[in-house]
């Protein structure tokens, strides 16, 4: 009876700090009853996702600064976690807004109330992802975000490229989660336990066999470099990124890499590191394998492969994938030094990648509506025929390199700086000549819309005003945060404090 009544006090307990949760919950469920109730209204669904994802922010304010475990350590509520939850809602909030301007979306008389409903579930399984802390939830949490994800990538079914890219992204899903689990199951059978605080004090202990703990690390890195698009498990990501929506598009690039990258710090530091100098700001590999190695092998991989890769595309949208790629790679280099430093400048890089590439992604949106194509040739001209809008474009590919006064350039400066303190110079000179190659095939896009000239159709591209503030908005945050960024740094510190 008394472990029943602790239960059942836990439970309760832990129901304050799940608000934000079960606000997504009533979202969802509010959202799927009011599409069936009022079929005449067209968005029903998304108004009720963006009232319940503002509600979401109201509850997740109010956890900021505290730290609780939850449903017996299942997951936890952090500063951190916190953190990568207001970049997943806002995220989810933005796309949202996006979708409603996106024609290909409405096309048919399409009903897109369950579209705006998988949203929200999505947004809860990214949710349980960046607080989960054991492996059971860390599990459910990436099958619930997947299986949100996979319809979404396909929802324009009738579309063929749609089909093909939901297909691809299960079958690859399917594969990565199944060599994860059995990472798990591994772990599980060389520790004892499924709490990743407990495997790390069973590894410390030195009464565990190396060998097996390793191979179940490399196995369970798969899943998370599947989520993050890090090469070599980025397959799906060109062929998903240009057959989906592209709101859907935007999504993945955002939320699901920062849901990625939240479960990958937090497993690995809690389960694989251990804090030994500077104050506990400075992790060390346990004993027997070094993870910064397999980390920054798998950095300068994707910052390769994508940057090279995406010189070759004429697609916007699978050219934007690869640049994803090589974003998740500049990403781990912030990852790889292991370093209160190095993870905070993660932190901020995601703060400006949300912005410039959600508006990259919606000003080829918006032009897509119009010409009708996602070809980077038929950008040609567009500085003429679409001005505001070709400006706002190059704003985002220049910040997208990494060019000072811009948001990327602040991105990248701590990420570079974090790297070099650590003594990674080398790592350094790698991201930065990456970065110069970046320049090439981003600033095509801007060559194409201001110097070519489109011969065929010189007309003016006509956009209602209420499509494109969005748009001016994340272009303004752009260079805002390119000169005035103190309050995104601060933010970033006082989150990373806690959780180290």
């Amino acid at each position: 009876m008394n472990n029943y009544q602790v239960f059942i006090d836990n439970f309760v307990g832990s129901l304050g700090f799940f608000k934000p949760e079960i606000a997504i919950i009533a979202t969802f469920i509010s959202a799927i009853l009011l599409d069936l109730m009022f079929k005449n209204i067209k968005n029903i669904a998304g108004y009720v996702s963006i009232v319940g994802f503002i509600i979401t922010g109201v509850f997740l304010a109010q956890l900021s600064g505290q730290s609780a475990s939850l449903f017996n350590g299942l997951i936890v509520v952090d500063p951190f976690s916190t953190f990568f939850k207001f970049i997943v809602l806002i995220t989810s909030l933005l796309t949202v807004i996006m979708s409603f301007s996106y024609k290909e979306l409405y096309e048919d008389n399409r009903k897109v109330g369950e579209y705006y409903s998988i949203i929200a579930g999505m947004t809860f399984g990214m949710f349980l992802l960046c607080s989960a802390t054991n492996l059971i939830s860390i599990y459910l949490a990436i099958e619930t975000m997947s299986l949100s994800s996979y319809v979404l990538a396909g929802y324009t079914k009738e579309i063929k490229n749609a089909s093909e890219a939901s297909l691809k992204y299960v079958i690859y899903g399917a594969f990565s989660s199944g060599i994860m689990i059995y990472g798990m199951s591994i772990l599980f059978g060389a520790t004892g336990s499924m709490d990743v605080n407990t495997i790390n004090k069973a590894i410390l202990s030195g009464n565990v066999n190396l060998i097996p703990i390793i191979i179940s690390g490399l196995m369970i890195l798969v899943g998370f470099g599947y989520k993050i698009s890090a090469v070599p498990f980025h397959y799906w990501t060109p062929d998903v990124y240009e057959g989906s929506p592209i709101t859907i598009t935007a999504f993945l690039s955002v939320a699901s890499k920062a849901a990625g990258f939240a479960v990958f710090i937090r497993f690995f530091k809690d389960a694989y590191m251990y804090s030994s100098i500077d104050g506990g700001n400075i992790w060390q590999s346990l004993p027997g394998f070094d993870w910064k190695i397999v980390v920054a092998i798998l950095s300068v991989a994707s910052m390769t492969l994508g940057n090279f890769v995406a010189l070759w595309q004429d697609n916007i949208k699978r050219m934007l994938a690869y640049s994803s790629i090589a974003h998740a790679g500049y990403l781990l280099m912030g990852v790889t030094v292991m370093t209160n430093a190095g993870i905070g400048s993660v932190m901020i890089y995601f703060v400006m990648y949300l912005i410039m590439n959600l508006g990259a992604f919606y000003v080829a949106q918006l032009i897509e509506n119009e010409i009708h194509s996602d070809n980077i040739n038929d950008y040609n001209g567009l500085g003429s025929r679409a001005p505001g809008l070709s400006v706002l474009m190059a704003i985002f590919m220049i910040s997208l390199i990494g060019i000072p006064a811009t948001a990327g350039f602040i991105g990248k400066l701590y990420i570079f700086t974090a790297v070099i303190e650590a003594g990674a110079i080398w790592l350094a000179v790698v991201g930065i000549l990456n970065s110069v190659v970046s320049a090439f095939f981003y600033l095509k896009v801007v060559r194409n819309m201001f110097i070519r000239e489109n011969e065929t159709n010189k007309s003016k591209l006509q956009f209602h005003p209420a499509t494109q503030v969005i748009a001016y908005a994340l272009g303004a945050l752009t260079i805002i945060f390119g000169l005035y960024f103190t309050p995104v740094l601060a933010w970033a510190q006082n989150s990373i404090q806690m959780f180290f």
